[in-house]
């Protein structure tokens, strides 16, 4: 673990969201949790309770389950798995449902990058320099479009200032893992000029090689079926190549790290805001550089770690030509500018202004695959611009409401050898309502959202799509929050759905899209409870999601360029689960409590479409229960979620074995001077068992680390 800090260095971006949500505070405030002074959600409404289930990481959560992606920091939240391909990238999947059906937002924007496009793309946004995480599951979210049809996950940043800080603040983060030389280092700062000039500086830099395995690379069911394979191929051939058949004895399966597991990124931003006793208006500009590798070959070409790993003898076989094809990396580069402006407007109806907020964001982001010997494989690039204009009113007699214009524009080209979708020019533009009002013992949320998308190929026809979406609910507020929700939503089919056409190595398919596919519709039902006694606080959710052309690729068994054909498709499908979450204190001790806490969830989905009726990739059941102490300045936390094996995978996909991952978080808490020292050690999958992600497209190929002992520190002043 040598030389682990030495890499460290500087911080990454932050925004602070116009419209704030008491519930959260209010929750937050119950759990004693360590946060900022304004709470922010990407909800603007509903002091009560969302009629929808809603998730906020901040503080102490959120520093627990930092990870180096979005989907992996988000992913022991009931109802929430990740889409990962390795540590370096993963995207969240929310109720069963992912993709483009999953809006990824920094600061009420999208992200704009290409993480929709495929497994393989990470999401830019970084969640070490996030004050604030949300998670709005289902519908709920007619805000921030139709791709939200799942949900959406927000982070917030506080790159623009809405307010002048009173002093000089800031915030540093450092930590390292021995598991890959593992190291994560970020900090932030926050102040003003003396006058109505507030700025914001941030960075982050981040690196790590390869990981260890409990085990070997592919799984054992996939290692049987390319015997079973083989001894087919052997029985059917009359004839064999010598050379070919004793090469392939001496190929040695990957076993105790995964090849391709390695990245190095960094980045930071820079904001300024002018803030008047009415409004403000501020500019970020942010910059992301990242490169990290791509795994999931069994005999992936690699250099310094196999010494780790195997005898000289076996280093040769390494450098053939089947390896050097896992030895592809990603070199990732984004550059994005915000602006966001809001007024105070006192002249409108009711006791309290209203507040009408501009926010625009343009992007430019590339990303190159370099194979091994350092030639260009593919380039992928998204130039694209969003904007949004919001007036929210709050007129202070239990009337609340929302509206307002969302417009974007992305332009998309790929170059290269795995260029399986041409060059797109995606424009929405969108308006949306969303209201609140107190009849009383309760209240009623509603909402409406109307968009029309227009897709223009360079090698296709263009196509055009108008959706709409709407949603109700009821919220009964008090110590038992009880919400009903039902709703509409409609989804445009995303360019990857329409235009696919070709190999698409880092998920061994060949993809092939529909330009005829009509609009994704689904018909949403939920319930959600939330209760917080003394000692005992529980939140559930039921859900039911009734699709009609749901759109999703799936193997017809045929074979393109030596891989199998995965075809876009649309049929009627249903999903529904269930989300539980309790947290039982068992014990008082002298200054602090032990508490019991809980995790449950479940989704089940049939589709009636081609071959079985399931969905590809659909999450496993998880169940898991923790122990958390505190006393003083001392905590520690000691949790296992055991993960169901998913023995029903759709056609062509292979089962996932069953796993469990132990966890256990112990930290300190030191005042020293003005500053919050916070010292801590995290050690995840104590068990080392293997451990593979049944979402992720190279599951049979890549699993995820085994033993990870972390250790770090974070201030804040």
């Amino acid at each position: 673990m040598q030389s682990l800090f030495a890499r460290a260095s500087s911080a990454a971006v932050v925004v602070l969201p116009l419209l704030t949500c008491p519930a959260a505070a209010e929750a937050a405030a119950q759990n004693d949790a360590d946060i900022e002074e304004v709470v922010v959600t990407a909800h603007p409404l509903s002091g009560g309770g969302l009629s929808e289930a809603a998730v906020v990481l901040e503080g102490e959560e959120l520093e627990r389950e930092l990870a180096d992606n979005i989907g992996a920091t988000v992913a022991r939240q009931p109802g929430i798995h990740v889409a990962s391909f390795g540590e370096a990238v993963g995207r969240p999947v929310v109720h069963g449902l992912s993709g483009p059906r999953v809006r990824i937002m920094e600061d009420r924007i999208d992200a704009m990058d290409a993480s929709t496009t495929s497994g393989d793309h990470a999401v830019t946004v970084e969640p070490f320099i996030a004050n604030q995480v949300e998670l709005l599951k289902g519908p709920s979210t007619l805000l921030y479009g139709s791709g939200a049809i799942g949900g959406v996950v927000g982070v917030n940043t506080g790159r623009i200032p809405h307010d002048i800080p009173e002093r000089l603040s800031g915030r540093a983060t450092v930590r390292a893992a021995d598991n890959g030389n593992r190291t994560n280092a970020a900090v932030r700062l926050d102040g003003h000029n003396g006058g109505q000039l507030a700025w914001h500086l941030d960075g982050f830099k981040r690196s790590a090689d390869e990981y260890d395995i409990p085990g070997f690379a592919e799984s054992a069911r996939f290692r049987a079926a390319e015997e079973a394979e083989e001894e087919h191929h052997d029985e059917d051939e009359e004839h064999h190549d010598e050379e070919e058949e004793a090469g392939h004895d001496d190929e040695e399966e990957v076993f105790g790290y995964l090849p391709g597991s390695q990245s190095a990124g960094h980045g930071g931003a820079f904001g300024a805001s002018w803030v008047g006793e009415r409004g403000f208006g501020g500019v970020a500009a942010s910059r992301l550089d990242y490169n990290y590798g791509l795994p999931g070959g069994s005999h992936a070409h690699h250099d310094e770690h196999e010494d780790e790993h195997e005898d000289e003898e076996h280093a040769g076989a390494h450098e053939d030509e089947e390896g050097e094809e896992g030895g592809v990396t990603l070199d990732l580069q984004q550059t994005r500018f915000d602006f966001e402006a809001g007024i105070e407007i006192p002249f409108l109806s009711g006791s309290r202004p209203s507040v009408l907020n501009f926010r625009f964001a343009s992007n430019d982001y590339t990303h190159t695959e370099v194979e091994p010997n350092g030639e260009i494989g593919t380039r992928f690039a998204v130039d694209s611009y969003e904007g949004r204009v919001e007036l929210a009113q709050q007129d202070g007699d239990g009337l609340d409401g929302v509206g307002g214009l969302q417009f974007d524009k992305r332009r998309f080209s790929a170059l290269g050898e795995e260029a399986f979708v041409p060059p797109v020019d995606t424009t929405s533009v969108g308006v949306f309502f969303v209201s609140e009002v107190n009849l009383g013992s309760f209240d009623l949320e509603s909402g409406a959202r109307f968009e029309r998308v227009r897709h223009e190929p360079l090698t296709a026809k263009n196509t055009s799509f108008s959706v709409m979406s709407a949603s109700i609910g009821l919220v009964r507020p008090g110590a038992a929050v009880l919400g009903i929700h039902g709703g509409y939503s409609a989804r445009a089919p995303a360019a990857e759905e329409l235009y696919s056409n070709g190999p698409h190595l880092a998920t061994s398919s060949f993809e092939v899209g529909d330009t005829n596919l009509d609009v994704e519709s689904a018909w949403h039902g939920s319930a959600t409870l939330s209760w917080s006694g003394v000692r005992t606080t529980l939140t559930g959710t039921a859900y039911v999601t009734a699709f009609r052309d749901h759109i999703y690729a799936s193997a017809d068994g045929t074979i393109e360029d030596d891989l199998p054909v995965m075809r876009y498709g649309q049929a009627d499908a249903l999903l529904r689960g269930i989300d539980l979450a309790a947290s039982v204190a068992v014990a008082e001790l002298d200054g602090g409590s032990v508490a019991l806490t809980f995790l449950a969830d479940a989704v089940a989905a049939s589709v009636d479409g081609r071959g079985n009726d399931r969905l590809p990739r659909l999450p496993p059941s998880r169940l898991g229960i923790g122990l958390t102490i505190e006393r003083g300045r001392y905590d520690a936390e000691l949790d296992y979620l055991h993960t169901f094996e998913q023995d029903q995978p759709a056609d062509f996909e292979l089962p996932t074995d069953a796993y469990g991952d132990l966890r256990l978080h112990v930290r300190a808490d030191y005042v020293v001077g003005n500053a919050r020292v916070r010292l801590f050690l995290q050690g995840r999958n104590l068990t080392d068992e293997e451990q593979r992600h049944h979402t992720s497209f190279i599951k049979d190929l890549a699993p995820a680390p085994g033993r990870t002992w972390v250790v770090g520190t974070d201030v804040a002043f």
